[in-house]
C-alpha cells in the first residue's frame, strides 16, 4: 500500500512537472486545469502512461498462500487491465511475479513463476495479445513490504503489470 501511495505520488509530481513545462503550443486557463492543443488536461497523468496504468487500472493483484488462483477481487482488476489495454492496443506490459519470504528460493521462484502465468493465462483469454506481454519471477528477491509477518507477507504474493 505505501508503494503504491509513492508510486501515485510521484506520478502526480511528475505530471504536474510535465505539464507546466511540456505546453509549447496554445493553451486556454479555466481556473482548474490547463488544456494544451494536445488535448491533455494538466494535473493528470498522460493517457497511455504507466502512472494512467496505474490510477485507472491498478498495476498489482494478490494471492493467497502457496496459491496461484486468480481471486475475484483480483479478476476485477484484471478486467479493468484488459479494458485499458484495449484502448491503449500500442502498449506492451511484464508481468512480475513474486512470493513471500516463507520457502525455500526455489520454490518462491516457481510460485512467482505460476503466478506470472496465472495472470498471463486471464488477460490472453480476454482477448490481450499474447506478444504484448511477458511474464518473469523475482521469487522473495524484491519484496514490496519488508518485514516477517502476516500483513507484509499479504503485500508481498503479488503479480505487478509493468507498462513499457
Amino acid at each position: 500500500m505505501n508503494k503504491l501511495l509513492t508510486v501515485l505520488a510521484a506520478g502526480a509530481l511528475v505530471a504536474a512537472c510535465a505539464s507546466d513545462s511540456s505546453t509549447s503550443g496554445s493553451s486556454t486557463s479555466s481556473g482548474s486545469g490547463t488544456t494544451t492543443t494536445g488535448g491533455t488536461t494538466g494535473g493528470g497523468p498522460v493517457p497511455g502512461s504507466a502512472e494512467h496504468f496505474i490510477i485507472t487500472a491498478g498495476d498489482r493483484v494478490f494471492f493467497d498462500t502457496d496459491r496461484f488462483a486468480i481471486k475475484g477481487d483480483a479478476a476485477a482488476t484484471l478486467d479493468r487491465q484488459v479494458a485499458w489495454l484495449n484502448q491503449f492496443a500500442n502498449k506492451a506490459g511484464v508481468l512480475e511475479g513474486h512470493a513471500d519470504e516463507r520457502g525455500t528460493r526455489e520454490y518462491n521462484q516457481a510460485l512467482g513463476e505460476r503466478r506470472a502465468s496465472a495472470v498471463y493465462d486471464y488477460l490472453t483469454s480476454r482477448g490481450i495479445q499474447g506478444i504484448r506481454l511477458g511474464t518473469i519471477s523475482y521469487g522473495e528477491l524484491r519484496p514490496a513490504v519488508l518485514g516477517s509477518n502476516p500483513a507484509a507477507w499479504a503485500q508481498n504474493r503479488r503479480v505487478v503489470t509493468v507498462i513499457e
